[in-house]
């Protein structure tokens, strides 16, 4: 059947990312490369329905639910990833719906679940005979859960950091397609012939800073990806040429890379991280633009074993929430898994602060949005730290100098950067 390859595919790789609870788009980038015969169509099928059902999971087992004598979590797996598929495609895409129906009972079959054919086939049909509602619970957090696909436990916590209106703006924009940013490498292209080789628009008021069309693939080179975020949390450390520049969580090397081109390669960026093999993507990145002022090592982040430095990047290891329309699945991680975040960050950045200069900077930041990790670890260290201060980023760049705060927390309606969080902080003389 035509287009039957692809929905296998899809939903084989599906059920090994959730048995495995492995990152979804690096599943699905290896699983298309080893499908040969797909053609633009299947693979673009393939990708919208998986990166879809990862968003949407809670959206679509509450109509499944609706629908099935059985609940979602008492079907086989199997079974549940097909009618996941199966109504995301009813409800998301403009495929013909007899076409879905049996196409998805006819998968189901291929899974060896013959016997749930029927089942499948009588979910999608009354689905559809329904209207093809998403039934919503009658409490707010409730309603809100099942709309935004996010459980209650993190929706609680966010609600309780931001309130309903920032929350539902920035989870209505983790189920949109994310923007591809990217950073010119200006040691190889100038603005003009950067724009003309690779089609990228430039970012209004952030230099360096280039929106690629999508379907495009980056350049080795010339430039590397990078989301607008990082940028920013680079031009708040505002590294100089001839300085010393310390990033203590650095792999996979985009902000490090951002600052020694900052520094027009003049200078030493001491790039680490705690694994060899993660270090080695940053040598490798910085081979390919030819930074040769970077340095990259593995070590501990919590060690005082550092190099002094007038400008020290501390972006730590965090819960993530803030990339979730990047990493759909982090939405289902149980916040109680990252309880004890905050005491390793707040570890990092006492050890990366003995690294500073008198009068040098010292930037703190993550790719969440949790006050518990950002603003609370922050007070901490001020409260022990006397000799440092907050400081506004961004004042020499008009565009973003708005948004500036002591501490300023980013959410995609602001800028259209992932949800990000920066501390500027300076060591005083």
């Amino acid at each position: 059947m035509i287009g039957l390859d692809a929905r296998l595919i899809c939903v084989r790789t599906l059920i090994r990312s959730i048995s495995a609870n492995s990152y979804s788009n690096l599943a699905l980038t290896g699983a298309l490369a080893d499908a040969k015969d797909l053609t633009a169509q299947d693979t673009a099928l393939c990708t919208a329905v998986y990166r879809g059902v990862f968003e949407r999971m809670l959206t679509l087992d509450a109509c499944i639910a609706a629908h099935s004598s059985r609940p979602p979590q008492k079907l086989d797996r199997e079974v549940l990833c097909i009618l996941r598929c199966g109504i995301y495609e009813l409800l998301y895409l403009h495929t013909t719906e007899s076409a879905a129906v049996n196409l998805w009972t006819e998968a189901v079959k291929k899974l060896k679940k013959t016997s749930a054919a029927g089942m499948v086939n009588a979910v999608l049909r009354g689905f559809i005979r329904g209207g093809k509602q998403i039934p919503l619970p009658k409490d707010r957090i409730g309603a809100l859960s099942v709309t935004y696909s996010v459980p209650e436990p993190l929706l609680r916590l966010l609600l309780a950091d931001w309130g309903e209106q920032t929350v539902a703006a920035f989870l209505e924009n983790s189920l949109e397609v994310p923007p591809v940013y990217v950073r010119r490498n200006p040691l190889r292209l100038s603005d003009e012939a950067f724009r003309e080789q690779t089609g990228a628009e430039p970012v209004s008021g952030i230099p360096g800073a280039y929106l690629l069309e999508r379907g495009r693939h980056p350049a080795e080179g010339i430039m590397h990806v990078q989301d607008l975020a990082s940028q920013l949390c680079c031009l708040a450390l505002d590294p100089q040429p001839g300085e010393t520049v310390l990033d203590v969580c650095a792999a996979p090397g985009g902000k490090t890379f951002t600052a020694a081109e900052l520094m027009q390669n003049r200078g030493r960026v001491f790039a680490c991280d705690l694994h060899e093999k993660r270090v080695n993507l940053i040598r490798t990145g910085a081979k390919a633009l030819g930074l040769d002022c970077i340095a990259a090592q593995a070590g501990d982040a919590r060690s005082t074993e550092k190099p002094s430095a007038d400008r020290v990047l501390c972006d730590v290891p965090c819960s993530g929430y803030g990339v979730i329309r990047r990493k759909p699945e982090i939405r289902y991680k149980p916040p109680e898994e990252a309880a004890g975040l905050p005491a390793i960050q707040l570890q990092i950045l006492e050890a990366a602060a003995k690294a500073v200069r008198p009068g040098g900077v010292l930037v703190y930041s993550t790719c969440t949005v949790l006050r518990r990790e950002n603003e609370e670890v922050v007070r901490s260290f001020l409260a022990a730290h006397p000799e440092f201060s907050p400081e506004k980023p961004w004042q020499n760049y008009p565009a973003v100098a708005p948004f500036a705060r002591d501490m300023t927390t980013l959410f995609p309606e602001q800028l259209g950067s992932d949800g990000f969080f920066i501390a500027k902080l300076r060591r005083k003389t």
